[in-house]
């Protein structure tokens, strides 16, 4: 993720971005094949002090380039998720 931001030239407009294996896994297609594979969450967040942060709106083209990335080079995922929860009621970290 941080590569494509920063080939994105949007590096310095978001304040933290990570993606997060969550271990579940869920129905999806991969070629012609059934697959029961995991799911990444994405996270990027705009703030000015970390007391108050809210999600970074990335353009549609920049995320469906990132998903199909994602989907196609990490073997075992199949689904990408998009965490736009702001702070409050989130917190930046996931645990």
């Amino acid at each position: 993720m941080d590569r494509a931001i920063k080939d994105e030239e949007i590096y310095d407009s978001i304040w933290q971005a990570f993606a997060v294996f969550l271990h579940i896994q869920i129905v999806g297609v991969q070629g012609d094949q059934r697959t029961h594979s995991h799911v990444v969450a994405l996270r990027a967040i705009t703030s000015q002090d970390g007391m108050t942060a809210y999600w970074y709106y990335f353009q549609h083209k920049f995320l469906d380039n990132l998903v199909r990335k994602i989907c196609n080079s990490v073997c075992g995922v199949n689904r990408i998720y998009l965490d736009i929860t702001s702070k409050h009621p989130a917190t930046v970290e996931v645990e």
